[in-house]
């Protein structure tokens, strides 16, 4: 069962990765199961109401019930309510996209945001993906937040990152993020340039929970052409003042009681 288990999952997390839909082949030959068996498990996904296939092209895509489960979640746990107005605030005056991550284990997730720009180009990537901790603003900074030691083995385990699929800056060497996270952790907040995207920058600060241990992240991003570094140096305390804000009302989260 554990077996069926663990390849159902990654059948999910896989078209997860591709909302267009994807075929069966695919599937199959990319997660190394038999194509029988990828055929089951999908049938099985679509009875429960977790997938579904076009009937155009046979290609498989998720439905939106994992969504609602996640969104249910997340609403039950009050983090959203207590982190929304604190985000819409700093999202109105700085004008760029505001995004509150939490961290799940090892993984730091997007969970809410607020959009300031009203007009001209605006950056709102996808939410609820795993952020990549090498080659962002809100690794970074919770990297910042943690003994030298854990922050190499989390940056060893999760990956560096290549420049192709990410920014010109995109450090690609242990050593090489870690200028970042000292950075970010001498100045209280971090902040890059054309690292997790070409064109674009960003900035996040930690969140803290009651037992001072690190619990999320807010940030700040937007296009080079708007959020310089100099506009980045005038928002740091603002970004810090809403980051503290959240941290003091996160007590109120169950989620974040529970956390030791």
């Amino acid at each position: 069962m554990s077996g069926v288990l663990e390849r159902s999952l990654k059948v999910l997390e896989y078209l997860a990765e591709h909302p267009g839909g994807i075929a069966l082949s695919s599937i199959a030959g990319d997660l190394d199961i038999p194509l029988s068996a990828a055929h089951r498990l999908l049938t099985e996904l679509i009875r429960h109401g977790y997938a579904r296939q076009d009937a155009h092209d046979g290609h498989y895509r998720l439905t939106t019930k994992l969504v609602s489960i996640g969104l249910a979640y997340l609403s039950r746990t009050g983090i959203v309510d207590i982190a929304q107005p604190l985000l819409d605030q700093l999202a109105g005056s700085s004008g760029e996209l505001v995004r509150l991550a939490v961290i799940d284990d090892d993984e730091l997730i997007f969970v809410a945001k607020a959009q300031g720009a009203r007009h001209g180009l605006r950056y709102d990537p996808d939410m609820g993906l795993s952020v990549a901790l090498a080659c962002s603003a809100a690794g970074h900074a919770w990297l910042s937040t943690m003994p030298e030691d854990d922050a190499l083995a989390l940056i060893a385990r999760k990956g560096l990152c290549d420049p192709k699929d990410y920014g010109p800056n995109a450090p690609t060497t242990l050593a090489g993020v870690m200028e970042y996270v000292k950075a970010a952790r001498e100045q209280g907040y971090s902040t890059i340039r054309e690292v997790f995207s070409p064109g674009m920058t960003a900035m996040a600060a930690p969140v803290f929970g009651t037992s001072g241990q690190a619990i999320g992240v807010v940030t700040i991003a937007g296009p080079l052409v708007r959020l310089s570094e100099k506009r980045m140096a005038m928002l740091g305390p603002e970004l810090l003042d809403i980051a503290g804000q959240v941290s003091r009302a996160s007590g109120a989260s169950g989620l974040f009681r529970k956390r030791p």
